[in-house]
């Protein structure tokens, strides 16, 4: 039987209603597409019984925060956005393993909604997780692939009960909730963003330099992707972005040697996240990323390279 994501969506209404009862609730909107079609449902279902909860970690994309606060509000969902930056960098410090900066991430928005949530008095915890989500975190014969920090991050102990809607649905499916729903198509067809942020697109240690260089070169590969697709040039990906990578290589700037960081670019089609096809990508669209982001940031990187990896083996993020 097809999805039916009006259906879907009335059930998961009264559900949500069901869940918190009496009670207020937050929910943690990262600006992606899960947690803001969950932060629709959670606000329709519960009014001024939600609060919703943008945390800036110092490790989202360029504007971040000023467009998914203009954008929920068009939806008539209104956010908090919470400063955390210097918290979560602090943390993060000198942490290069993948699965430890998965769980000191969830485990620090655990504590940013607990302490929201005492101050609101709320009971319940709403989030976007969704099938993959819980799927790659693994449990019981499951092998983890890679612990996502609302699932596999999350601290053995919270304040809060979760409250789930989308936890069974994979990407497609949310899409199709976030259009029948009446969000802006900025918002439920935009590309997937992990949870983490960019914590997962640079390789090794976590700095906040490090974080504004690949924050740069991400905007550089969403703008060039975005503008190719406009003109008829292609066809937009599923999800593309840029990674940093932890070694440097030799360069050259002006006429001296330099000696700066490798960008790699990352474009994939799928439907739900779970396999992925790495894109063609003409050798005129890749010559101007690389061209721009060896530019805009030369006194930092100075060789771009493109992955043309698919999932399986790879997964589309890098950590």
């Amino acid at each position: 039987m097809p999805f039916d994501p009006v259906s879907f969506s009335q059930s998961a209404v009264e559900e949500i209603k069901l869940q918190v009862g009496k009670e207020k609730a937050i929910i943690a909107v990262s600006g992606g597409v899960d947690s803001s079609v969950a932060a629709a449902l959670a606000s329709k279902a519960l009014g001024n019984k939600v609060k919703c909860v943008f945390v800036d970690t110092g490790l989202m994309r360029k504007d971040e925060a000023a467009l998914v606060k203009s954008s929920l509000a068009a939806a008539g969902v209104q956010i908090e956005v919470a400063d955390e930056g210097k918290r979560f960098l602090s943390a993060l410090k000198g942490v290069a393993d993948p699965e430890k900066k998965r769980k000191i991430i969830g485990k620090l928005f655990i504590d940013v909604f607990e302490l929201t949530a005492k101050k609101y008095g709320a009971a319940f915890l709403v989030q976007g997780t969704i099938a993959p989500d819980w799927i790659e975190s693994g449990s019981g014969l499951r092998e983890t692939i890679k612990s996502h920090h609302n699932v596999g991050g999350l601290p053995k102990k919270m304040g809060m009960k979760l409250v789930e809607p989308l936890r069974e649905l994979y990407k497609d499916e949310v899409r199709q909730v976030g259009r029948s729903l009446g969000l802006p198509s900025a918002l439920y067809g935009r590309q997937p963003f992990p949870g983490p942020g960019l914590a997962v697109r640079i390789m090794g240690e976590i700095t906040p330099e490090k974080a504004e260089i690949v924050r740069q070169a991400c905007a550089i590969v969403e703008e060039e992707f975005e503008t190719a697709a406009r003109e008829g040039k292609m066809d937009a990906p599923w999800q593309y972005f840029a990674v940093l990578l932890p070694i440097k290589t030799v360069g050259v700037l002006g006429d001296a040697r330099a000696y700066g960081y490798t960008i790699a670019v990352r474009a994939v089609e799928s439907i739900d996240g779970m396999t992925a096809k790495a894109c063609g990508i003409s050798p005129e669209i890749l010559e101007r990323i690389s061209d721009r982001i060896t530019r805009q940031l030369k006194e930092h990187v100075n060789r771009v390279v493109y992955d043309v990896t698919s999932k399986p083996p790879g997964t589309i993020e890098w950590e």
